[in-house]
């Protein structure tokens, strides 16, 4: 008899007990993820009374798979544009309320006395709250649509990818073992570097890739690519000295700005499902009895750190990131938990070997408690705002609520200043380290073959050396140009070139500084590759910015590449916009009043489909005003009265958070109610016999009333023949006349039992 491998007899023990454990959690209306972690301690070594896992060394790969997976999910629901269009508000309460929980994190580690890289990822980790579990909580409490809500995600984006960052700093800190200000400036301007890189060229291949291959690929096919993207890029950045996980996180993001996104989001939801449920049980998995014990003390602290801290920093967070006071302490109190990041966080401390074997468990036993408290911190809120109130003098919060008004709009020629540098520094940005990159690649990996061959050829280097360097000059070019020559004929630069002649001379020197950058790529090409003279050197620099900026050729090139880049960077905008799933352009301004915009999707049981708005009458009901209803690909902007909802609807509906909040309870309760006796409404076939004295005699099938009394349908006529045969609707039935009907089982019985048929 062959024996089970202990890997697949491990997997069977873990789903099996997830299984169970994740249902009895879902009856009890708690987040899977504590499901998971619970079925990871029960099958865990450390549970003595329970089977358990045989071979944790595997278990332990299948859940960095799943840290790879997780975090390319994430990815894939990241946007660059969304970060964009965010604004400074999201970004001054994530930065906020991070650097306040390290200190918070650090501050009570220093007090346990634990070493100072236990205390740095502690912080790390007590300042990543958990998207899914605000979500799951939002949806449960009838929240999600409301103001608040909305600003929450908005910071836990920024969080998420914040997390990233840091995770590759931590790995860095803890490689060196030191927290020098150097070492993490370079590890920021390696972050910068390698990201912009890998963003502008994965978003110059992959989506052209996608596109130039749709006609080929299917579900299948497509879950294949994407995952091999993920693991490819894994590798990448495995092997550029950064995490699997952000390479994973970068590829998803990239290939969330194609018109693929939505697709390969779907057909990956079950593979991270399937690999995260392992993550997260090997977190339970290392979850020991005594240490919680031991620990338990700090545990309590650690706990009332996260609900004090975010309660207070979190909310003063919101409160500079621009929300009102209400809305910023309901928004701080939200995020009192910590879940997946501060596990991943964690692993990633234990694999590096940085942090001791008693951190993970106490962070797991924190993440539930503060977990468990969640929807009673985010019900504590307004009590807290109230009481709050009436604390604080009158003048100090009509400070306060005038400070998160808003500021005055800058001078247009301000504004025209700001937005010219910023789109100058950013083009800057990336076209000179796509140029170092090219660079890189072309003297480590081009210049010693050529310079191989050319010493066989010539006994000498210099003929490979020339080679190599003409042709890293002919690649770089379209950037160099674009260094100099791009936002010189811009709208803003010609406002202000024109509006006052004191402009000129400022904007003249930004033109100069790009020349100075474009020339010192030249000039380093030449200098590494030559022993010329530094004025034949300048000459030659001087003589290659001259032909980037006249060549026609360049130009050319330079604009078909960014057309190219920005087509792909707005291919699923395009998408959305064709399949009516674009918000209202409108939406922002409503954000800075009391109402705003929910968007609901219409159940498939609902009571609303089949009616007109003018029937449901939501505005006398709710107060709200349906502004768009998105079927398919038809988008129906202000429909009228006489509109009719369909299952499936998706309706954008404006309102306040209390409006939105009872619309949406309505919605998910006035729906049919599934019927019990389902099974006995099944339809069966029925062969039947008209009587000598039925009525039915002389009738046709319409006058007979066996579908409108009998609620039963006669599908065909039996002659003697092998096949049925339609009944003509003109045919009078005669006696003897054999009918097949079909219909409910008590409706068959009835029409069995009546006088008209023997």
């Amino acid at each position: 008899m062959n024996s089970i491998p202990p890997l697949i007899a491990d997997l069977a023990l873990i789903l099996v007990v997830a299984g169970v454990v994740t249902l009895l959690f879902k009856k009890l209306k708690q987040p899977l993820v504590l499901g998971y972690i619970v079925a990871g301690f029960i099958v865990s070594p450390n549970m003595p009374l329970t089977m358990s896992v045989v071979d944790k060394a595997d278990i332990h790969t299948w859940a960095d798979i799943g840290v790879l997976f997780l975090l390319f999910s994430l990815g894939l629901d990241f946007s660059i544009k969304k970060i964009m269009k965010m604004g400074a508000a999201p970004i001054i309460a994530a930065v906020t309320i991070i650097f306040a929980m390290m200190m918070l994190g650090n501050i009570v580690g220093h007090a346990f006395g634990w070493s100072k890289m236990d205390c740095l990822f502690l912080g790390g980790m007590l300042a990543m709250s958990s998207t899914t579990i605000i979500y799951k909580a939002f949806n449960d409490m009838g929240l999600s649509q409301q103001k608040f809500a909305s600003s929450v995600m908005s910071v836990l984006i920024l969080e998420d990818i914040l997390a990233i960052v840091m995770m590759v700093m931590l790995s860095a800190i803890a490689g060196g073992g030191t927290l020098s200000g150097e070492q993490m400036l370079q590890s920021i301007m390696k972050i910068v570097f390698f990201l912009v890189l890998w963003f502008v060229v994965g978003l110059y291949v992959v989506p052209s890739f996608l596109r130039l291959v749709r006609k080929l690929v299917n579900d299948e096919t497509l879950l294949i690519v994407a995952l091999g993207l993920c693991c490819l890029m894994a590798v990448v950045s495995t092997r550029v000295g950064f995490s699997s996980a952000f390479g994973a996180f970068v590829m998803g993001s990239i290939l969330a700005e194609t018109i693929e996104a939505e697709r390969i989001i779907k057909l990956v939801e079950p593979v991270k499902n399937l690999f995260g449920a392992i993550f997260f049980v090997s977190v339970g998995m290392l979850v020991e009895p005594k240490v919680l014990v031991s620990y338990a003390f700090p545990i309590f602290i650690l706990v009332l750190t996260i609900l004090m801290g975010q309660a207070v920093f979190g909310s003063l967070g919101f409160l500079l990131s621009g929300q009102t006071l209400k809305n910023a302490i309901r928004c701080g109190f939200s995020m009192a938990q910590i879940g997946e990041f501060a596990f991943i966080i964690a692993s990633l401390g234990l694999s590096l070997g940085v942090i001791g074997d008693f951190l993970y468990p106490v962070v797991v036993a924190v993440s539930v408690v503060t977990t468990f408290l969640t929807p009673y911190m985010i019900r504590a809120a307004v009590p807290c705002y109230d009481r709050l109130v009436k604390i604080i003098p009158h003048r100090w919060l009509r400070r306060v609520e005038h400070s998160t008004a808003g500021t005055p709009e800058t001078s247009q020629t301000v504004a025209n200043w700001k937005k010219l540098i910023r789109s100058i520094s950013l083009n800057t940005l990336i076209y000179s380290i796509l140029s170092a990159a090219v660079i890189a690649v072309m003297f480590n990996f081009v210049l010693p073959p050529l310079r191989l061959a050319s010493t066989s050829l010539t006994g000498t280097h210099w003929a490979g050396n020339a080679v190599c360097g003409l042709a890293t000059f002919l690649l770089i070019a379209p950037f160099l140009r674009a260094v100099i020559m791009k936002k010189n004929h811009s709208e803003e630069m010609k406002m202000l070139w024109t509006e006052n002649h004191l402009n000129r001379l400022p904007l003249l020197f930004t033109v100069l500084v790009r020349i100075v950058i474009a020339s010192g790529f030249v000039f380093y090409i030449v200098t590494y590759l030559s022993r010329l003279r530094t004025g034949l050197i300048i000459s030659l620099v001087l003589a290659a910015v001259t032909v980037m900026v006249l060549s026609r050729g360049l130009k050319k090139r330079s604009i078909t590449m960014e057309r190219r880049f920005v087509r792909n960077l707005q291919s699923r905008d395009v998408a959305a916009r064709v399949h009516g799933d674009r918000r209202p352009l409108f939406e922002q301004h409503l954000l800075d009043r009391d109402i705003h915009i929910g968007q609901f999707l219409i159940p498939e049981d609902s009571e609303w489909a089949g009616k007109s708005l003018k029937e449901l009458k939501f505005r006398n009901r709710f107060g709200v005003h349906v502004s768009c209803i998105i079927r398919g690909v038809q988008r129906i902007n202000i429909p009228t009265g006489s509109t009719v909802l369909f299952p499936n609807d998706k309706i954008q509906v404006i309102g306040d958070d209390e409006q939105l909040s009872g619309f949406g309870k309505t919605m998910n309760t006035e729906v049919y109610k599934e019927d019990p006796e389902i099974e006995k409404r099944d339809m069966k076939l029925r062969q039947l016999v008209i009587s000598g004295n039925s009525p039915f005699i002389g009738k046709t099938l319409s006058e007979s009333g066996i579908r409108d009394k009998y609620n039963c349908m006669v599908v065909g006529l039996e002659e003697g023949q092998e096949k049925l045969t339609m009944i003509n609707p003109s045919r009078t039935f005669c006696k003897g006349d054999i009918l097949w009907v079909v219909g409910e089982e008590e409706a068959l019985n009835k029409l069995e039992e009546s006088p008209c048929l023997s």
